[in-house]
């Protein structure tokens, strides 16, 4: 790409900066620096040890992030709620503690307010349904607290949905699945279905009433890994009004990366980590991996691949990007850190991407879903009370 791409990608993102669907900075904080924002400097160069910092936010175009309140699928019950209002903690503190860089926005009407005030709007979006422990109270809660999507499972099955990277156990959503979904529509949560398996994302579409979203999915018709949304699924977002946000994860959008990560998370779990830390201490041993087996680098040109992909089977209105920075040891080149995004709308203007189509991925698309919940919502609220079914009621007593 030119520098005169470049340029010009950099001038498209001052007027529709990128809504990022995922970033995993709030995890990456807990494992390296206990949540400790005077241990590691976010206002300070940090790319020595992360993906994110206050100045590449602003030199990449973001206007919008939604941070990832994750934890790992492995916590269970009370662990994993605990957990997940420790990272919701943690984000609300970052935001609260730099109003010169963010503000909090909890609706559409609060993004595009921020973006009229040179800030970066800050959202929150839970990944795995195992952070609610089978409570629709606790969903609501994390609602309340500011939490505007949740994906449904994570990398491991939950007891009412089924994830795209473990066996199946339900065909999909439970009956109680299915009642998760509706609160969600009637609360205005967004409902993120990047991680779950093929069933679940056809079940969900089937139930949901308000655009759902791929917070941090790529095309399975280019790279077939099961963290991506098959052809049929991404047809079925112009109906829904939903969206997919591209992720830059090698493995997800290069099939040559697929087998090597594959052994590269084998020698983690070797040396006692667990294949998605992203520690100084964990990459140590991930860059040893890859001095002695030459890692397949993907590229922004990789990226673009499944965005035009995207855009011919799903249209222009249900694309959008969501990096998954923080989140993986690796990142594609020319998409090293947060700071890169121009490098992609650079890409995309010179397969011939129309500012007003870029405008639409940037910025424009996930703004609307969130608006489009939130009406959703508001009707919703009107026609029926919250939620008090349980699991055992809906799906039968569990063991």
């Amino acid at each position: 790409m030119t520098s005169e791409l470049v340029d010009r990608a950099r001038a498209l993102l001052r007027t529709a900066p990128v809504v990022d669907g995922h970033n995993d900075l709030p995890w990456a904080m807990r494992a390296q620096a206990g949540y400790d924002l005077d241990a590691i400097d976010l206002t300070a160069d940090q790319s020595g040890r992360l993906h994110t910092d206050f100045a590449r936010l602003r030199g990449g175009g973001v206007g919008a992030q939604f941070w990832s309140v994750y934890v790992r699928s492995d916590f269970a019950g009370d662990h994993a709620v605990s957990a997940t209002l420790e990272q919701v903690d943690f984000v609300r503190e970052m935001t609260a503690r730099h109003p010169e860089v963010f503000r909090l926005a909890l609706t559409a009407d609060e993004m595009e307010a921020a973006r009229a005030e040179g800030r970066i709007a800050s959202l929150m979006g839970a990944e795995g349904g195992h952070s609610i422990d089978c409570s629709l109270a606790t969903l609501r809660a994390l609602h309340q607290l500011g939490v505007r999507y949740m994906t449904l499972t994570h990398n491991d099955n939950v007891p009412w949905a089924d994830s795209a990277t473990d066996e199946p156990e339900h065909g999909g959503l439970t009956a109680f699945g299915e009642e998760v979904v509706r609160e969600m529509n009637r609360v205005g949560m967004l409902v993120d279905l990047s991680h779950v398996s093929p069933g679940t994302m056809r079940d969900a579409l089937r139930v949901s009433e308000a655009p759902v979203v791929f917070s941090h999915s790529s095309a399975r018709g280019v790279c077939d890994h099961p963290r991506n949304v098959p052809d049929d699924v991404l047809a079925q977002l112009p109906a829904n009004g939903g969206l997919a946000m591209v992720t830059f994860v090698p493995k997800f959008i290069l099939p040559a990366a697929i087998e090597w990560t594959k052994a590269a998370d084998a020698n983690m779990r070797a040396h006692g980590f667990h294949p998605l830390e992203t520690t100084p201490e964990a990459m140590a041993v991930q860059h040893a991996h890859e001095a002695a087996h030459p890692r397949p680098v993907a590229t922004a040109a990789t990226v673009a691949d499944h965005l035009d992909h995207m855009r011919e089977v799903a249209g222009v209105d249900h694309v959008g990007i969501g990096g998954d920075f923080d989140g993986t040891a690796f990142t594609p080149a020319g998409l090293d850190d947060v700071s890169g995004y121009p490098n992609l709308i650079a890409e995309l203007l010179g397969r011939g991407w129309s500012e007003a189509d870029l405008s639409k991925l940037t910025w424009h698309n996930a703004v609307r879903v969130l608006r489009d919940a939130e009406t959703v919502a508001a009707r919703l609220q009107k026609e029926r009370r919250p939620s008090i079914a349980t699991i055992d009621a809906l799906d039968g007593k569990r063991s």
